[in-house]
């Protein structure tokens, strides 16, 4: 069930809307299914309906213009909430829709249980699914009623109100979600012929100047150099920047410009500055020293993240999830127009999965926030999809980390974003794979090759061996690691490695995962003989501490006891 609530000044009004037959098609048989005494006149039941409904709306007022030859009445005196059932819901009788309304009242303060000077109400249902109940805020003794956050409290009741009577049960938020769209702007933007509103198409803006922007100066410079849009940057006395707006600027009404925190709770100029700040100095490239691939460090970083979650650090996590959000907020700037379009959509479903109400703690995110800026210089090209691949193989992981860990914490809302990120990300993710996977398939090594690394296989990951065989990624796989024997790795130590790095419980295709985990891996280079026998010795360390560890988690079979002799 939703509830939506506004105030007003016309009870008259409200009252003849809510029996409307004519203008309002959709009002079939209007009548009152509760009130505030259980005996207010009610028009839809009535021979004189006009008569009947001015005698409603009088009773209504009756406090209000006591209070108002006071001065003590409120200049928006009528307070109107609709509630609203599933389209799967069952129709509700009168009985059950006068219950749910007198608990809404009653949680939201207009009428508290057993409060003898409550406000006057009225409930009227005019269609099989919604109610509507219309209130005057003064209160029998005068007083304005105390409603504030009225729609939290109602949708906490009609939350309980959907358990006990078996109703769908409404996804519900944190408060902490961009502010919808009215139907004011969605409708002008259907006349300018756009299928998202300004707002919207602005917030995508600025949330990809973020992803791209290093310091709070430069985050400005690059948004003011954006076509279509306008910026304005606002400055306290002192000169130091306050806040900054935009607007587009095609705008035939003229330009209408939103604050960065009318955009979203995180856009704001401090929410931006704190983000930025916690990057610290980002390194400059040097003569002389090879220069990290960015999309394999951002693969790294991105590989690291369900670890995070698994940590009892809620802070960090919420950190990590911003910075991931800000990763996906940039590729579409730097991938083929192939994939694009999957991948702006995975970025604006994924906004949402963001933010909570936990604080973020954005330093923990620094080197995905780092590679990310890095990967805008070294845009990813039609005829070159490994890269790609390999990171959006790991971001399917991390969002499905991502779902379960806000599962845990109830974040309803951004376990829904994170299952519809998954969708586009996937998506792009096939279209992306195919090329750098048939290339791979291509290079199959020799079967005497592939039947030496089985062996290592079934040692690197045993639950999953099988699996990896049978895939039909699993020529790229023998490709992956014979190409890194040559370049001088050991193939058995970077399985083991790729393996290591994180369980494959969640993976669609285990035998992709780790081809694109060896091809980051073997991208490296190849250790020194010391390196290796000391990797050697790692690598047996904690496969020795897993098997303990395992071993120690199984349960200890119980022993029969022998009954003692006599």
């Amino acid at each position: 069930m939703i509830a939506k609530i506004s105030g007003g000044t016309d009870t008259a009004g409200l009252i003849r809307y809510l029996f409307d037959t004519k203008k309002a098609k959709d009002h079939t048989d209007p009548h009152l299914v509760a009130s505030w005494d259980g005996f207010a006149p009610d028009p839809g039941r009535a021979d004189d309906f006009d008569a009947t409904r001015k005698l409603l709306v009088a009773d209504l007022d009756l406090h209000v213009k006591q209070a108002r030859r006071l001065g003590r009445a409120p200049e928006k005196h009528t307070w109107h909430c609709s509630i609203r059932a599933a389209e799967s819901d069952r129709h509700l009788n009168d009985e059950e829709w006068a219950d749910i309304a007198r608990r809404v009242v009653a949680a939201t303060g207009i009428a508290p249980e057993g409060d003898p000077d409550s406000c006057r109400w009225v409930a009227v249902r005019h269609a099989p699914d919604h109610i509507h109940i219309a209130a005057t805020k003064v209160r029998a003794d005068l007083r304005t009623a105390r409603h504030w956050n009225d729609y939290l409290t109602a949708d906490r009741e009609l939350a309980a109100i959907e358990k006990e009577y078996g109703l769908f049960q409404v996804v519900r938020g944190d408060r902490t979600a961009a502010k919808r769209p009215t139907r004011a702007e969605q409708e002008k933007a259907r006349r300018a012929g756009h299928d998202k509103t300004a707002r919207e198409r602005l917030r995508t803006t600025v949330r990809t100047v973020v992803a791209a922007a290093s310091t709070i100066e430069e985050f400005v410079d690059l948004l003011s150099h954006i076509d279509g849009v306008l910026v304005e940057v606002v400055h306290f006395p002192s000169g130091d920047v306050r806040g900054y707006k935009v607007a587009i600027a095609d705008d035939a009404q003229g330009p209408i410009w939103y604050s960065g925190s009318k955009l979203a709770p995180d856009l704001s100029l401090p929410k931006i500055q704190e983000r930025l700040v916690s990057m610290g100095p980002q390194p400059t490239g040097q003569s002389g020293r090879r220069r990290p691939n960015p999309w394999h460090q951002a693969t790294a970083a991105a590989e690291r993240i369900p670890h995070h979650f698994d940590q009892p650090d809620d802070q960090a996590s919420q950190g990590h999830l911003a910075a991931f959000g800000e990763a996906l907020d940039a590729l579409p700037l730097v991938t083929p127009q192939a994939v694009r379009h999957q991948l702006r959509k995975a970025a604006t479903s994924f906004e949402r999965a963001t933010r909570s109400r936990i604080h973020a703690e954005h330093h923990h995110a620094r080197a995905l926030r780092g590679a990310v800026r890095a990967m805008l210089r070294e845009p990813v090209s039609n005829g070159n999809g490994t890269a790609l691949a390999m990171f959006l193989d790991a971001a399917i992981l991390v969002v499905i980390a991502a779902a379960r860990w806000h599962q845990l914490r109830n974040h309803d809302q951004q376990v829904a974003a994170a299952h519809q990120t998954l969708v586009h990300l996937q998506a792009a993710y096939d279209r992306a794979a195919v090329v750098p996977l048939a290339a791979l398939a291509q290079r199959r090594p020799p079967q005497q090759t592939v039947d030496r690394h089985i062996p290592h296989l079934r040692q690197a990951v045993p639950d999953h061996a099988e699996q990896v065989v049978e895939d039909p990624a699993f020529g790229a796989l023998t490709a992956a690691l014979a190409e890194a024997e040559a370049a001088g790795h050991d193939p058995q130590q970077l399985l083991q490695q790729a393996a290591d790095q994180r369980s494959l419980d969640d993976a669609d295709s285990p035998a992709r995962v780790l081809t694109w985990r060896v091809q980051r891996l073997g991208a490296r280079p190849a250790p020194s003989p010391r390196a290796r026998a000391a990797q050697a010795r790692s690598t047996t360390t904690q496969h020795i501490a897993a098997q303990a560890r395992t071993a120690a988690a199984a349960p200890v079979p119980q022993q029969p006891t022998q009954a003692r002799r006599r």
